[in-house]
């Protein structure tokens, strides 16, 4: 769950920048080039995409504005969780069995595909195993019970388990919630460590990677991608920015909602105190609109993300913004020193259903991850691949996912989100 704003992000130093030995540098672009598909963003969704493209046979350049991982896939929670971002009760009502079924399908695909990549090409990414979901309020016991029965009866999914309120120590040292659901087939890792190694992997393929090299336009048929110091001249153009479009390309723009989230690390914490608070270093998150979701480190560093803001910036003291949020879900941790506090900006869409699609023929864009990016932006890149390749139902079964433009295009999208997301953080009080 991960899920991130620009002109501050740089000067934030995070846990993840301080434990990650970075790949590269790699060089900003130089002059014209010419490439099978030029892809714009070194994220997990650009990364993957250019690794399975490039393992196809094709010539691949990546465009970054900034450095790998500089943007939500260096940032966020590192939960590589089962499932759409939507239930799946929902999706069938919504779209019927058989979509509903094929994205269920997609999104294990989707883990298994991570962990298949930190396998293959030996990322040492600390990954881990199982996520554990909590209710916050009473009445949510009952619907969890229900999705738990229901994935089992209807999937056959037999690796997610209820827990009642009387079982809770067993999964977390609190008394903050109320039942849990577990789900073994989860998973958990640290995202910059596996989006350098996404880097790594994808240059060893064959694939060039340009950093500090920021878009400035693009046109054409073959498609011409311009930066201040070069170009590219490719077939095919996959914009994978996320929460970073900004005003590259407005036509899509408007279907995603930047806001920004926020993470702290505490210092290193006893084993005994570690264990106490996640009893089986499983991640964790809750059912509040406004999630809290967190997990341990390799090192027994709490790293908890709670809160967001709707504006243009971040706030003066990060590490208390989201302090406040963890002391209440682990108020023994009071006393416990926060070493790291930072931040950075998700894309949401409307229905929070990923958005994919194509501009024309040529180019292809994916977004819009909702806070479920590391494993669903991972997997697009294994989609795009099939369908530049010419297989192309998998990816169109995504893209015919129905997305609404947020109301008031992109100047006038953020009142009604602050409204919105208002709202519904005071309902997570009552």
């Amino acid at each position: 769950m991960s899920i991130f704003i620009l002109f501050c992000e740089a000067n934030v130093s995070s846990y993840y920048q301080a434990s990650a030995t970075k790949s590269g540098p790699y060089p900003q672009l130089q002059g014209s080039h010419q490439a099978d598909i030029c892809i714009v963003g070194a994220g997990f969704t650009g990364l993957s995409s250019a690794l399975h493209l490039s393992e196809l046979g094709y010539k691949v350049i990546v465009l970054e504005a900034e450095t790998v991982g500089h943007g939500a896939s260096g940032r966020n929670g590192g939960h590589v969780g089962t499932g759409q971002r939507r239930d799946q009760q929902y999706l069938e009502d919504r779209f019927g069995h058989d979509i509903a079924s094929a994205l269920w399908s997609m999104s294990l695909e989707a883990v298994d595909t991570v962990k298949h990549l930190v396998e293959k090409h030996r990322i040492k990414c600390d990954l881990k195993h199982g996520n554990v979901h909590f209710a916050h309020k009473a009445r949510y016991s009952r619907d969890m019970e229900k999705e738990v029965a229901f994935l089992n009866d209807r999937y056959g999914f037999d690796q997610m388990e209820y827990i009642g309120k009387d079982r809770l120590p067993d999964v977390i040292g609190s008394h903050a919630y109320h039942c849990a659901v577990m789900d073994t087939a989860s998973k958990h890792l640290h995202p910059l460590k596996f989006v350098h190694g996404l880097a790594e992997a994808a240059v060893k393929a064959g694939v060039v990677i340009c950093e500090q090299s920021p878009v400035t336009s693009y046109a054409g048929t073959p498609v011409v991608v311009k930066t201040d110091q070069g170009q590219v001249t490719a077939a095919e153009l996959v914009l994978a920015c996320n929460a970073y479009i900004e005003k590259l390309e407005p036509k899509i723009n408007g279907y995603i909602m930047p806001i920004n989230n926020f993470v702290l690390a505490t210092e290193p914490l006893s084993d005994e105190l570690a264990r106490e608070i996640i009893p089986l270093d499983t991640s964790m998150a809750d059912s509040r609109f406004v999630i809290n979701y967190w997990k341990l480190s390799a090192d027994n560093r709490l790293l908890f993300g709670g809160g967001e803001n709707y504006r243009r910036g971040f706030p003066s003291d990060i590490k208390g913004f989201v302090q406040q949020y963890m002391l209440q879900v682990y108020p023994q941790l009071a006393d416990s020193k926060i070493d790291y506090g930072w931040g950075g900006r998700v894309a949401i869409t409307m229905n929070r259903l990923p958005h994919f699609g194509r501009l024309q023929d040529n180019i292809w864009y994916m977004q819009g991850y909702s806070g479920h990016g590391v494993p669903t932006a991972t997997f697009a890149g294994k989609l795009i691949a099939e369908a530049v390749s010419g297989k192309l139902e998998r990816f169109d079964l995504m893209a015919d996912l129905p997305t609404a433009k947020f109301p008031g295009g992109t100047l006038l999208r953020w009142p009604g989100m602050v409204a919105g997301m208002l709202y519904y953080a005071l309902r997570d009080r009552f």
